[in-house]
């Protein structure tokens, strides 16, 4: 049985910690996002939504609690389920594999899958960060930070540092222009943020409301100088910079997977089928060349070559890895992020992979293309990819 996306959309992505979603709850950044996902199915009953699977990297805190079902209470209603998954940055997009894998299996009619994130409220290693040390004693290398498996990427594969800030400037630019031409307008549900702030002139409590509609990272005034003389954020003699790696981010993005008989029993037009999705391992200290190892098998079951791929959108967790992945498998840099990625959009950990089948479609859809990929690495040695084909 096959599954089909009949809709997608994502919030803009604000900088964390200190952007306009700082103070925006990430159950309720996704709740508004999924109200607005369901409203342009109007003829969907929420009720009959089989399950919401939430994609989240760090579950704790604001993200705790077994978050999805509080987002399905705050938005489709309480005969809906929740379920919360974690394969870190790929989640977003794990979530949606699931959800086609259930559909396909006869197991469900309706799901909404994505992701969701609020590095602002919770940073990236929780708040108590508890290691096997067992394991750790053994492997110390299995728990090396990201920014270091960057540095031992960029070594292993001669990825110089310029070349890191020349694919960082080029993303910055590519997302500019995107926004100024509007591209990512019909798929940024605008979200409506109030705020308590202190008014130092009066001294006195004062509330504002404004609406989000624009992702806040990329940056007109940057350029290759100003990146190069970014120091080194994570080894003496390094080449991983703040400017060269991906933001820490808010975001949410989700998206309606539906079975061929609803879709015909609805009368929808599906946008597009996801053909295949793959996760694999690979060292934990070069992390991220992860899509190297899960793309050639992302493949083999859709049955296509890599040339047959007509837009890839390859999550920028840092240019460095970006940069390596590309150049070990041969990708045709001009079908990679179009539209600028992580480094310049910013990188909301488990909403990521939602976000970028959002812009993968619609880009399909723009360029009147036929099959997207999504991939990207992840955390602890791993590496994720989907392929979709549009409709």
């Amino acid at each position: 049985m096959n599954a089909y996306i009949v809709a997608g959309y994502r919030s803009a992505v604000g900088k964390a910690p200190k952007g306009v979603f700082r103070f925006t709850r990430p159950d309720d950044l996704a709740a508004d996002v999924i109200k607005h996902l369901m409203a342009q199915v109007p003829n969907l009953d929420p009720a009959r939504v089989d399950d919401l699977i939430v994609g989240n990297a760090v579950p704790e805190a604001e993200q705790g609690m077994q978050m999805a079902r509080y987002i399905s209470l705050l938005s489709l209603g309480k005969s809906v389920a929740g379920v919360t998954v974690n394969r870190y940055c790929g989640s977003g997009v794990e979530t949606i594999a699931m959800a086609a894998a259930k559909i396909s299996a006869g197991m469900a009619d309706c799901i909404v899958a994505g992701g969701t994130e609020s590095m602002s409220m919770v940073p990236t290693t929780g708040w108590k960060m508890a290691l096997n040390y067992g394991l750790a004693s053994h492997h110390p290398d299995y728990y090396i930070g990201m920014g270091l498996t960057a540095e031992q990427v960029a070594q292993q594969f001669n990825i110089g540092r310029e070349e890191q800030d020349i694919f960082s400037y080029n993303s910055h630019q590519k997302a500019l222009a995107a926004q100024a031409a509007g591209k990512f307008d019909a798929e940024i549900v605008p979200i409506t943020v109030k705020e308590t702030y202190f008014d130092e002139a009066t001294g006195k409590k004062k509330n504002k409301e404004y609406t989000v509609t624009k992702d806040e990272g990329p940056r007109a005034d940057t350029s290759v100088e100003a990146l190069a003389k970014l120091r080194p954020v994570f080894s003496m003699g390094g080449s991983i910079t703040a400017g060269n790696s991906s933001q820490t981010s808010d975001g949410a993005a989700f998206v309606i997977v539906m079975s061929e008989r609803m879709v015909n029993e609805l009368g929808l037009k599906p946008i597009a089928r996801m053909m295949a999705y793959a996760s694999a391992g690979v060292e934990p200290r070069i992390m991220g060349i992860g899509p190297v190892a899960a793309i050639p098998i992302a493949l083999k079951q859709a049955g296509l070559k890599q040339d047959d791929i007509d837009i890839i959108e390859l999550n920028e967790a840092f240019a460095a890895q970006s940069l390596a992945v590309i150049k070990e498998l041969g990708l045709d840099m001009s079908k990679i992020n179009p539209n600028g990625g992580a480094i310049a959009l910013g990188h909301a950990l488990g909403s990521t992979g939602g976000r970028l089948t959002v812009q993968v479609l619609n880009e399909l859809r723009r360029q009147n293309k036929k099959y997207g990929m999504v991939t990207a690495c992840v955390g602890g040695g791993q590496g994720v990819a989907g392929i979709y084909e549009l409709l």
